[in-house]
This record gives structure tokens, sequence and C-alpha cells, in this order.
């Protein structure tokens, strides 16, 4: 078996005369914002013609920088079979029916498809409204005698689902941010920074969990992270660890997994091909010398400004296609929003407060307690999002429905909250159609229920905690653990006082906990 790194979550497997294609990125995603790092436009022919002919194709789930709707329509063979996640909708496989493609293999969450030829997928499916319409995925590939876990940026909660097909040779797998929190935040710099570290250690700790229970023989840091070439958005990369950013990069990882006892990190950037044989030691190739690649990292800023000068007047071409200033937004809103709020009274109960989109020259209300979408009037809000006209007329001519995928993740806005964080807001944000928000709204009444039946509780250091966290269901007893004052769950990075229960990221959220006896 061999993997060659593509860039990001890209990988391309070659195993026993086939070749599968996991995420390949090469269109920089999000309003022209996230850029692969190190670059991947440099990739040899030979390569490319590999990437763009594989036996099979498999994306992760439809954001940007995974689902690279250009580069699929312009250059991937249409005749390639793409691997399908069982997500509860068909909505993956709509969209790349629009763009060409007419062979799938539909598969089931967690269960083993044979490909042929010795060659076996799993793909494994994580369902929250959180991670979009289906969620995320991650696969496992297997050879006969080799076995790859792909698992990108997929948070699944169940790591003995992932480890259950048998032992894992090479695990890739997300360390760095894939978030726009709290950088375009409205806060002073001294919180900003804090909570860019918190991130970054909360990222790490989830990271190294994955990795003790998947026990591969070796680690991939993968799936990031993006780099910011925009002048607008320079400031977001993470170069000597000052900056107000939660994307470190490689090199951070891996001193991270060494200090942790685990010398089996291997450095891979784009083009770096990882060969497995039973009867020799891991082969690891990268696609230039030794020190040019430590360059990259060594000289950060140089490379970056380098990269930044060669695709700035791409970058300036796409700013200037964006809309100008020509529609009735307000109206447009309130016709495609108001009967989707209709849909959705639990969703509107959660977010408890109401939201202002804010222009240069205009502000759209939306009033979730009422259901209707109007111009602001000087009415009080919970929320607001600050959005520059153009781009907000282009997310909305575009009819993008799911704005986290669409403009949340450039981080071309600000942001500002009366009070913490609440999940609701952002799911509305994700579901901005009819079957997502039907979707949303069923989790919602989910949540208000509460889950079926009663777990038992776990011990997490020196304190008994109710089992799942009330965020995203983690299981603490897998992703919780105890950081002075605040139990951790490193999943998402969420804090409860220990002494309360109380949320230090949500206010109406809580744990039950105790000392232990």
């Amino acid at each position: 078996m061999q993997a060659t790194s593509l860039g990001h979550a890209g990988i391309l497997v070659r195993a026993n005369g086939k070749t599968i294609v996991c995420d390949p990125w090469f269109v920089p995603a999000f309003f022209a914002s996230w850029f692969v790092f190190p670059r991947n436009d440099q990739l040899s022919d030979e390569l490319m013609h590999e990437v763009c002919n594989p036996d099979f194709l498999y994306i992760s789930h439809l954001h940007g920088d995974h689902f690279d709707e250009r580069f699929l329509t312009e250059r991937m063979n249409k005749d390639t079979t793409v691997l399908l996640p069982g997500f509860p909708t068909r909505e993956m496989e709509r969209t790349f029916n629009s763009l060409g493609f007419r062979n799938f293999v539909r598969t089931t969450n967690t269960k083993e498809v044979d490909l042929g030829d010795g060659i076996t997928v799993a793909i494994h499916i994580e369902t929250s409204i959180t991670d979009g319409p289906g969620g995320d995925s991650a696969i496992v590939v297997s050879d006969g005698s080799h076995r790859l876990v792909n698992q990108n940026d997929c948070r699944t909660n169940d790591l003995e689902a992932l480890r259950s097909h048998g032992p894992v040779d090479l695990h890739f797998l997300q360390y760095s941010g894939a978030i726009w929190y709290p950088m375009v935040y409205d806060m002073d710099t001294v919180t900003k920074k804090r909570l860019c570290d918190e991130k970054v250690e909360a990222q790490f700790a989830r990271a190294l969990r994955y990795v003790e229970r998947i026990d591969s023989a070796y680690v991939i840091p993968s799936a990031g992270p993006p780099c910011f070439l925009d002048d607008d958005l320079f400031h977001l990369n993470r170069i000597d660890g000052t900056e107000c950013s939660i994307f470190p990069d490689q090199t951070e990882f891996l001193s991270r997994l060494e200090s942790s006892g685990r010398t089996n990190g291997i450095m891979n950037i784009p083009g770096t091909t990882l060969t497995l044989d039973s009867a020799k030691p891991l082969s690891v190739r990268h696609p230039m010398p030794d020190a040019d690649m430590n360059a990259i990292f060594d000289k950060k800023a140089d490379y970056l400004a380098a990269y930044k000068s060669d695709w700035q007047p791409w970058i300036d071409a796409e700013k200037a296609t964006w809309a100008h200033r020509s529609t009735d937004l307000v109206a447009q809103l309130s016709l495609w929003w108001e009967p989707l709020l209709a849909m959705a009274p639990t969703l509107r109960r959660l977010i408890s407060g109401n939201c202002l989109i804010q222009t240069d020259d205009l502000g759209i209300y939306i009033d979730f307690a009422e259901g209707r979408v109007r111009p602001h009037t000087g009415e009080d809000h919970a929320f607001r999002f600050t959005i520059s006209r153009d781009l907000l007329e282009t997310v909305i001519s575009r009819r993008a429905v799911d704005w986290s995928n669409a403009l949340f993740l450039s981080a071309r806005f600000t942001a500002w909250r009366a009070g913490e964080y609440n999940e609701y807001l952002y799911n509305f944000f994700k579901s901005l159609s009819v079957e997502r928000m039907n979707r949303t709204e069923a989790e919602a009444v989910r949540k208000v229920k509460g889950a079926d039946g009663v777990e038992s509780d776990v011990e997490v250091g020196d304190y008994v905690v109710q089992r799942r966290c009330p965020h995203r269901n983690a299981d603490l007893g897998e992703f919780g653990q105890i950081d002075g004052d605040n139990l951790v769950c490193t999943l998402h990075g969420w804090r409860f006082d220990v002494n309360t229960g109380k949320c230090l990221n949500a206010a109406e959220k809580s744990v039950r906990i105790k000392r232990r006896d």
C-alpha cells in the first residue's frame, strides 16, 4: 500500500493496482480565503494525472476544503466511481450528479465494502447538524496486508469502531483549527489570544486522544492548517505563535506528539509518499530535499509572502466577481427564510435571542421569536454579524444553503454576541433549505426531549460525571479530562466548572458532576 499526500486532507491511496483519491482540494476555498499549506499547486504532471483519473473517489463531506467543486468539475474524470458515505440525506449524491458524475457505490455506516482485488473500505459517518447536512465521515482502507485510517476532520465519538476492522498502520488525522472562532469576534486582544491558545490546546488534546485509541503504527498530521494569503486575512496565519490564530502547523503537532511519548509521527507535505511493505520498514519519500522542506516551516513568513505574490492576481480577480449592491436583500431573505423559520419553532425557541446582519448601509433583523425577517429599526439583538454588502449579496445570490461553508469559514466578517455560544443559531445558518431545516428541527426536538434511556456515570480523574457532554453527546469517559477547576471535553474544548457543573462556553449548558467518594 502507498499513500501520497495531496495537501490538506487530500490523499492518493495505491493498493493492489487500484487507486482511491480522498478529498482532493486545489482551488482556494471560502471566498479566496483558505489556501492549502504547504502549497500543492506545484505537484508533478504525472501525479496529477493519477489524481484526476482514479478508480475511486472519496469525499468526506461537503465543505469547500474537501469538496472542491471547481476542481471536480474541470479536471476530475467523470467516469470515476464515487464512494458515498451513508449520510441520512442524498445531498452529496445530488451534488455529484450536478457535476456530471454517474457511478456510485453507496456505503452503509461502518460496514466494509469489497472493491475487488482484495481491497475493502469502510466509511464511518458523524451525523450531527453541526457538521452540515449529513455530517462528516472517515474512511478505513485495507488491502489484505495493511490498513489506513483517514480520519481527516471527522470528530467521531466511536473510537472503537474505527479500530474494529483490525490493526492500523497509517492514521491520518486533523490536529489544527477549522473554524472562525474566536478570531472574528469583537473582543479585546488579550482575551482573544487566551481563547485562541485554549482552542489550540483543546485541538491537540483531542487529536492525541484519537492517536492513543487508534494506536496506529504511524501518525500523519493532516487536514490542516489552511493558510491565508489575502491582505485582509494574512494576520490569521500562525507564524511564531504570538498571533491570535488557532492554526498550528505540522511541526507544532509533531513536537507535541513526541513530547507525549510517541515517536511515530511522520512529517508530510504535498507530494510526500509513504510506502508500506511487509518485508521492509516504512518508506517515506518527500518531493524535495529535507533542507528545502524544513525551510517552509523555519522561514514560514518568507514562504507565505512568496506564495501570496504568486496568487495575488487570482485573489484580486476572484474578489472582483463579487456582487455589487443591486438587490433588495431584506425582501430576498424574507421570501427565502420566513418559510424555513415557520418550520422550526423548537429551533427558534432554543436560539432565544434575535440576530442582526449588518452591512455598511443596511441592517437586517432576524426576529426568531416572531419568525420574521425585516429591516432593523434599532431593536435589541443578542447576536450580530457584520459583513460587506458585496459579499452578502454574493452569498444570497448563490442561494447558499450552508452559510458556515459558504460564508463563515471565510472569516470575512466580524461577530458579536451578548452571551455565550449558541449552537442552535449556527444550526439555523447551516440549514437554509427545506430538507436541511427538517433535520435541524427534528434534532432540536430530540434535544429538548432528552436522550432515551439513562446511561451510567463515568469517572474522570477525581470526579464522577454524567457520561455524555451536553454539547455534542461526546462520551466524557473517552474525551473528558480535568484541568484545574475545569472539566474539559476535548472533542471540542468545552469547559465545565467542576464545583457547579456550569458550562463556561454556553450558559444554558451544564453537566452533573461531583467529587468521587
